[in-house]
């Protein structure tokens, strides 16, 4: 709120639209800022139950409807972004990134019929944007004016997301992604990316800072007008421009500042490691101790919370969770981790839609199968438009989502790995990740099987309903060195009992003869004890 602009200023603080902040302290408590204590940190096991959420990766950029890294693209003349924003907007020296925010009303967004949506459907937590690369906060920020409820929608957009979350009983994630606006953004230099307060005079965004928004008052890193040259300098490498302290410092209070009002209990960075690793490695130690150190405070002593980052080294997985791109790691892990990934581009696009390349539901359930047998959860983007509605196809396929997760969510919820994960073509071929993640092809199929294990019952997912009624699974036979005893039971799901043959080669099964769900065969198996 303006008000807050009002704040007595004092000199250990950041410059920040014409008057001063304080930053916002580091919380206090059993955990410090170095890798050696925040590897207390322990992923809670609600966090394990849950397997499966939902993420609304929605923000101004949606408005362009145009696809992921619409704001970064839309400047460089070589891109079919370019193209279409000239066309459906103008030449972004006239209409830019600040008049995309202007524009964006969400008009149709109703966040406590998504959430409800969501939750129907199986999810077991949601995940906001807090800003994407773009800059722009999603919720009343005093320390960046470029914000929901100044601008576009005038609308907090993360406390009413939370709001929906706490109604539903869903934990609410929270993505932090606007550490790269400084690299991400350069291209805007050639357009509107250096314009400052003094030129908004007599401009309907009069009063405020377009540098609060691009921050494009630098030197631009090296090859930056090659549109592909900003991920080889993601890390802080290569040529990339370095962040100043004061754009560090302001990244670092919007998120702590985030943390303290909405009390996130997951949160999310779109980074190799955490915000500024590999430049400055301090400012993400000082957000993941004052996170772990509010949970604490939170929850009488003990944190109960999940940070996630990319790329992450084997002892950074002691202090957070590694989250996989658009990929599945081909054997299980055994540090808990997370696949995003989504139904079709991260930020809205026309051109997915209306071209059919959307995510079936048995693509993302196959998905969330295989990773929860290795040991992870599957959080799942469904894009919004900009309005802040979602589109039929979508709903169609949270529809048969949904019909899948009624009758078999229990083989999801609450489970663990099993003594081996599955058996067949996708389980015994290598399927290398590439960066982050980027392996995801969806080659599953009915030679394929999935396991987990609650509370001494086996739960195995056939991939695909196989054409043959009867089947053998290798792994669940008298001769398998992942049993120890004969099996005493079998139950599809959805059905109830079916005939079975203990066998040294594997374990006959007899399926109905009519497919009882259009996605994959769930079978519940006890053994004697």
């Amino acid at each position: 709120m303006k008000t807050l602009k009002t704040i007595v200023c004092s000199l250990a603080a950041i410059a920040m639209s014409g008057c001063v902040q304080r930053n916002v302290p580091v919380a206090t408590g059993t955990f410090t800022p170095d890798w050696e204590s925040l590897n207390a940190w322990e992923c809670p096991e609600w966090f394990k139950d849950a397997k499966f959420g939902i993420w609304a990766h929605w923000g101004p950029q949606c408005q362009g409807m145009d696809g992921d890294w619409y704001a970064r693209h839309m400047y460089y003349e070589s891109e079919g972004q370019h193209r279409w924003h000239v066309e459906h907007f103008g030449d972004p020296m006239d209409y830019g990134l600040k008049e995309l925010i202007r524009d964006w009303k969400a008009e149709r967004w109703n966040p406590d019929s998504l959430v409800a949506l969501y939750k129907s459907v199986g999810a077991r937590y949601f995940f906001t944007l807090g800003q994407h690369h773009d800059n722009f906060d999603l919720w009343n920020s005093p320390y960046q004016e470029w914000n929901s409820v100044n601008l576009g929608p005038k609308r907090d957009i993360i406390g009413e997301w939370a709001a929906a979350c706490k109604k539903y009983g869903l934990p609410l994630g929270i993505s932090m992604h606007g550490s790269h606006t400084w690299t991400w953004m350069e291209k805007s230099q050639d357009y509107d990316g250096n314009l400052t307060k003094a030129d908004g005079k007599d401009q309907w965004w009069e009063g405020y800072d377009p540098q609060e928004l691009y921050a494009q008052r630098h030197e631009p890193s090296k090859d930056y007008k090659n549109i592909g040259a900003i991920h080889g300098q993601w890390g802080w490498g290569n040529g990339a421009s370095l962040p100043s302290e004061e754009f560090k410092m302001k990244f670092q209070n919007r998120v702590l500042q985030c943390i303290n009002d909405y009390r996130p209990d997951i949160l999310y960075f779109d980074d190799t490691v955490l915000p500024f690793y590999g430049c400055d490695d301090q400012i993400g130690l000082n957000i993941l101790t004052h996170y772990y150190n509010r949970s604490a405070q939170w929850n009488g002593g003990q944190q109960s919370v999940v940070a996630m980052g990319k790329i992450l080294e084997e002892h950074h997985k002691e202090a957070m969770m590694w989250d996989v791109e658009r990929g599945v790691p081909d054997r299980p892990q055994e540090k808990y981790w997370q696949t995003c990934t989504c139904i079709g581009s991260w930020h809205y696009s026309e051109t997915s839609y209306h071209n059919g390349w959307y995510k079936s539901a048995s693509q993302v359930i196959s998905m969330l199968v295989d990773i929860v047998s290795k040991n992870g959860n599957l959080l799942l983007s469904v894009p919004v438009r900009g309005d802040g509605s979602i589109d039929e196809k979508e709903l169609a396929i949270l529809h048969d989502i949904k019909a899948w997760m009624d009758v078999n969510g229990t083989s999801i919820y609450g489970t663990r790995p099993w003594k081996t994960f599955g058996e067949g073509p996708s389980a015994e071929n290598a399927k290398p990740l590439h960066a982050q993640g980027f392996n995801e092809s969806n080659n599953y199929s009915a030679q394929d099987v999935r396991f987990v294990t609650r509370h001494d019952t086996v739960f195995a997912t056939i991939m695909r309903w196989p054409e043959n009624r009867t089947y053998t699974i290798k792994s669940l036979g008298k001769a398998s060195p992942h049993t120890d005893s004969e099996v005493q039971s079998v139950e599809l799901l959805g059905y109830g009992a079916i005939p079975f043959l203990n066998k040294e080669e594997g374990l006959v099964i007899t399926l109905p003869m009519e497919n009882t769900n259009a996605i994959a065969p769930v079978l519940v198996v006890t053994f004697y004890h």
